[in-house]
């Protein structure tokens, strides 16, 4: 590539006071001059020692740049705010969008030419490829990989355990001492959560939509084979920079609706729908929530991880990974779909291989016909909400019963395990205000945990329905992210304790049994909760966010603006 047209030579390629300010400074670090004629490439780094997931990303760094260096480019690494998904408070969700801003404006105003991502946790890979999509400069994802199952007393554990131990906790099955000997035993080597939760989605979206190198998403994090791999993208990144190959060619609608039906196959979390969509609104591709149960539908459960299958994400690695699903998938898929490494998704998945079919499922002999998402709508959602079948109780599928409300997540928890609460199996427990403005931030809540004196009885699930989110290691029949959120004053807002309420997923609906003149009457005196914050980004949030079913991205944010920089102070 001639140095006219390369971004960064609007920087390093100046003469005059302005070239000699942008080298001066970075010849610091001890760089030769003829470096500034290389491709500049960026690698935007989210390790943070408050990002367990992410702690690792510094040796992931390194072997980028070993790759960028290889093929003739200037690495150039750089910080942006990190999401550590089991830390931060209220919520991750809450600060996605801030992140996304961070990276998009961290891109667009220095000297770059093309991007790694080093991504891993559950928002940080959303995040980081929403800002990369504002600028639309050559990308390729390095995602951190999960860490190695855990392992106690001779049996494995994961993430998804961790509900499971809540339950038993509150009815005695397991006491502190026990947890604290699990802890020790969970999380035994760096890298994100070990089963299908949003971090493994995220990295399996990633490959499907073409963004990674293939096998991106199952290598564990401590496994050698994932330091080459981020080699091998720091030296293609280089080689998009002179393709100029940029999101926009590869985030086509095939793209998204490849990572659709990906994600239905591998019961990916229900997390990747909001992500998504937030995705598709940055680079402007049309897509919506009902196109998800469109392209989910008859799409059965091929990989068998838990949350709704028995392994882990090791296990979906030795079995083939990603590529070895995708093959079974192939005549549904549009396998012409570019990819980052000028390959076809066809061509990076037809010799692929499955050496374990526990792990992943042929097509005609799945895991479960169950699909991994379908979306509801009714008077309760008329904008929509989302559902896991493929983790979720078969009898509750279709179940009519009374709701037992809770207008907050603080009433929830004071509350549920009174003695005297009137609560059985049958009844349809309602969580509302913990939306993307309500809570603010839409939090991991919805799978909310039973009440004790059920628990007691061996009722291991429930119909909850929420405006809210669950977390991607999570289970249950859970209803999510019902569009729109209590705290706009829709029907949702207004539902009573003792109200009927009747799931159909087969029917995918979700609807409250009173008339529409009732409901109207309720909506009629609905006063909205005050202001959680009125100051600072909180505030901004909460003032431009959009709903669930369109991504819960700021309404501001949407659609690419490029690349260019129209003003220089220098």
């Amino acid at each position: 590539m001639k140095e006219e047209q390369l971004r960064s030579s609007n920087w390093f390629g100046r003469t005059g006071k302005d070239g000699f300010i942008y080298r001066a400074w970075m010849k610091n670090n001890g760089i030769p001059h003829h470096e500034f004629k290389k491709p500049v490439i960026g690698i935007c780094n989210t390790w943070s020692e408050l990002t367990p997931c992410n702690a690792h990303f510094r040796d992931l760094a390194a072997a980028v740049k070993r790759g960028i260096l290889e093929a003739g480019g200037f690495p150039v690494e750089f910080p942006v705010m990190s999401l550590g998904e089991t830390l931060m408070k209220p919520t991750t969700m809450l600060f996605r969008n801030l992140a996304s801003m961070d990276v998009e404006e961290s891109i667009r105003a220095n000297p770059l030419d093309g991007v790694v991502l080093l991504c891993g946790c559950d928002k940080t890979t959303p995040s980081l490829l929403m800002g990369a999509c504002s600028v639309n400069l050559p990308t390729i994802i390095v995602s951190g990989g999960p860490m190695l199952t855990g392992r106690y007393k001779g049996k494995s554990i994961g993430t998804s355990d961790v509900w499971r131990l809540a339950a038993e906790l509150e009815t005695g099955g397991v006491n502190e001492t026990e947890l604290n000997s699990m802890e020790d035993a969970l999380c035994r080597s760096q890298g994100h959560c070990a089963v299908m939760g949003t971090a493994s989605t995220m990295a399996c979206m990633v490959e499907a939509l073409g963004l990674s190198l293939p096998g991106n998403a199952a290598i564990p994090a401590v496994d050698a084979r994932r330091k080459v791999l981020a080699q091998y993208s720091g030296s293609r990144i280089v080689e998009m920079v002179r393709e100029q190959l940029r999101l926009s060619d590869i985030l086509t609608r095939p793209a998204f609706e490849n990572a659709i039906i990906a994600n239905a196959a591998i019961g990916g979390s229900t997390n990747f729908v909001i992500h998504l969509l937030a995705i598709a609104g940055r680079m402007g591709t049309p897509l919506s929530l009902q196109d998800f149960d469109t392209l989910s539908n008859n799409i059965p459960l091929l990989v068998n991880l838990q949350p709704s299958g028995a392994f882990f994400m090791e296990d979906l690695y030795d079995a083939g990974g990603l590529p070895a699903v995708l093959k079974e998938l192939d005549g549904l898929l549009h396998g012409d779909a570019l990819t980052v490494n000028g390959k076809t998704l066809r061509e990076n998945y037809t010799t692929a291989e499955c050496y374990n079919r526990e792990v992943i499922a042929a097509t005609a002999d799945p895991v479960s016909a169950a699909t991994g998402l379908a979306v509801l709508t009714g008077n309760i959602c008329p904008d929509g909400a989302v559902i896991k079948p493929s983790a979720a109780s078969p009898h509750l599928m279709r179940h009519t019963g009374p709701a037992l409300v809770f207008e907050s997540i603080e009433d929830y928890k004071n509350r549920i395990n009174n003695e005297d609460l009137d609560v059985d199996e049958n009844t349809i427990l309602v969580l509302k205000n913990v939306g993307p403005k309500g809570y603010p931030g839409m939090p991991e809540v919805g799978n909310m945990t039973l009440p004790k004196k059920l628990l007691q009885r061996g009722i291991t699930d429930m119909i909850r329905i929420s405006d809210g989110r669950m977390s991607g290691t999570g289970f249950g029949t859970v209803v999510l992210h019902v569009s729109p959120e209590a705290a706009l004053g829709g029907n949702f807002s207004v539902l009573q304790t003792g109200d009927l309420i009747t799931l159909d997923v087969e029917n995918r609906t979700l609807e409250v049994q009173l008339t529409e003149a009732v409901l109207e009457q309720r909506r009629n005196a609905w006063k909205p909760l005050p202001p959680h914050v009125s100051r600072g980004y909180v505030h901004l949030y909460t003032q431009r966010v959009q709903q669930a079913h369109l991504g819960a991205d700021l309404d501001f944010l949407t659609g690419c603006s490029g690349a260019d920089v129209t003003k220089d102070s220098h």
